[in-house]
């Protein structure tokens, strides 16, 4: 890939929208497969009282809308000012209890969890009918759009275009005790392919440290995997 073409592809632009600033892609296509869509506001006409504790608006109870939901909301109900970051917004912005719940939880994959893709790790990847594993780093490129495996060979999956994945795990007993991660099964559509290629990643036994970072990566992973399909099911 070019350097002009990965340029294009990484560049944003500031945009102003009724909710506030945000920070987003210049291409949409180019988009984070994460985020999400700025709700459609509650018109104020539909909402004469506070969707939460049904608080009449006058002139003193104001309604606000929130910035994740699009509901209508009493100051009381609707006065958190939350990072979103899945919609890009630059500064923290209004949302209700429930929202801002959700938001603050996301907040922990991409203070942690998402520089934990970004750094990769390494593991035995073998990839749809290859005989034989091949040890590659794996790692979220810059944009968030692609899984990236680099070995003796390089490959660019498109996160949007996984379709299925599946811990793989041992140590588990019936009776409790905790699995040990040591691996991930993803199914992914390429490019011009009729069906989904395999793709399995395998934590290796080099080392004690490799091993932990192998370990953090899949449980990002595992995260990533479930806000993609809510981003799907918005």
């Amino acid at each position: 890939m070019s350097s002009e073409v990965a340029a294009r592809r990484d560049a944003k632009k500031l945009v102003r929208s009724p909710s506030g600033l945000r920070m987003v892609p210049e291409h949409r296509a180019f988009g984070s497969p994460f985020g999400l869509e700025e709700p459609q506001w509650v018109p104020d006409k539909e909402c004469p009282r506070c969707m939460q504790c049904d608080a009449k608006f006058d002139f003193l109870t104001r309604k606000h809308h929130c910035r994740r939901c699009g509901k209508c909301f009493c100051d009381k109900c609707c006065g958190q000012k939350v990072p979103l970051r899945r919609m890009c917004f630059v500064d923290p912005v209004r949302q209700c209890a429930e929202c801002a719940l959700v938001s603050h939880k996301e907040a922990e994959f991409y203070d942690k969890q998402l520089k934990v893709l970004l750094s990769g790790a390494a593991f035995l990847v073998t990839l749809g009918d290859a005989e034989k594993p091949e040890t590659m780093v794996c790692r979220l490129s810059g944009n968030q759009r692609y899984l990236l495996l680099e070995g003796d060979s390089r490959h660019e999956i498109e996160i949007a275009r996984i379709s299925a994945v599946q811990v793989l795990t041992e140590g588990f007993q019936a009776g409790g005790g905790n699995a040990r991660a040591t691996g991930m099964s993803l199914q992914y559509t390429a490019p011009g392919a009729e069906g989904a290629t395999q793709l399995k990643l395998t934590a290796g036994e080099d080392t004690s440290a490799g091993r932990r970072q192998s370990t953090a990566w899949l449980a990002a992973m595992h995260k990533a995997t479930k806000l993609l399909y809510e981003s799907r099911d918005q």
